[in-house]
């Protein structure tokens, strides 16, 4: 084979793995909305984008979704400018007005309250995520949205797990689908499914314009990136067991747990099918 006949033949593969990786992360996506009753007729979808890879991937493939679904909704995308130094103001503005949808840019100095209320060295998001998350559930009610869609994927599902699990004693994830503490917001999650090594290579085949988080992404020590490196170890040395312990949080047994205040133990009767495995301890 010469040397045009090997470009063309590496090319045509390329463009047909791309387009696996759209109708896979287009599927998972579409089971997980199915599975957990995201979005149904005529719902107005506000999708947060950060101008990260994971947004960027929600929006794209949400409206891969809406042109194929047999179901109308709408599509909103809001950003929230928390005044980042060095914050490229015109990336997303273009780039959302290149995809001709409905967008609003809201400008809010969240930054210089995290930097002034957080000492230097300390995690900085938790402070930064609730601010962020009060000004978009405002937002979202001016908008009339129904659901407000966040780009967390499988992978942030199981670090915030193991996060809660080791620095908080709670046996904690994020839902797919939550309503707020006030009942006015359903939050989604559709790329509960979704790896984010998938979601890195979207984001390359898409060439979205990737803006860099410079308050949190920067911290080196995050909790975050510690379960993270533990996590990518355990997926080299043992393949199959982050799989499965993500397939765990879906057939969750609380009688085989210990908290009481889900499970009455003193009063409870035999549950059917939940006695232990003859090869437990």
């Amino acid at each position: 084979m010469n040397a045009p006949d090997h470009n063309v033949a590496r090319l045509e593969k390329k463009a047909y793995e791309d387009n696996k990786l759209s109708k896979r992360l287009c599927r998972l996506v579409g089971e997980a909305i199915a599975d957990f009753d995201m979005i149904g007729p005529g719902e107005r979808v506000m999708v947060c984008l950060s101008g990260g890879k994971d947004s960027y991937g929600l929006l794209d493939i949400l409206m891969k979704l809406r042109e194929r679904a047999q179901i109308d909704f709408e599509l909103v995308a809001v950003n929230l400018d928390q005044r980042h130094p060095g914050f490229p103001e015109r990336v997303l503005p273009e780039y959302l007005s290149g995809l001709g949808l409905p967008y609003r840019i809201v400008v809010q100095d969240t930054y210089s309250v995290v930097k002034r209320l957080i000492p230097e060295g300390q995690t900085m998001c938790s402070l930064c995520s609730r601010l962020r998350r009060g000004v978009l559930y405002r937002v979202a009610g001016e908008l009339g949205a129904t659901r407000i869609a966040l780009g967390h994927h499988r992978d942030d599902i199981l670090e915030t797990f193991f996060l809660n699990m080791f620095f908080g004693a709670k046996l904690k994830a994020m839902p797919p689908r939550l309503r707020s503490d006030d009942g006015r917001h359903v939050v989604i999650r559709p790329l509960a499914y979704v790896k984010e090594a998938d979601l890195e290579r979207y984001a390359a085949v898409r060439r979205f314009p990737i803006i860099p988080c410079d308050l949190c992404g920067s911290q080196a020590t995050l909790q975050r990136k510690q379960i993270k490196a533990m996590l990518s170890d355990w997926e080299k040395r043992f393949p199959g067991r982050v799989e499965n312990i993500f397939r765990s949080l879906t057939r969750v047994q609380p009688s085989h747990l210990m908290d009481r205040a889900l499970f009455d133990f003193g009063g409870a009767a035999v549950v059917p099918g939940t006695d232990c495995d003859p090869d437990e301890d």
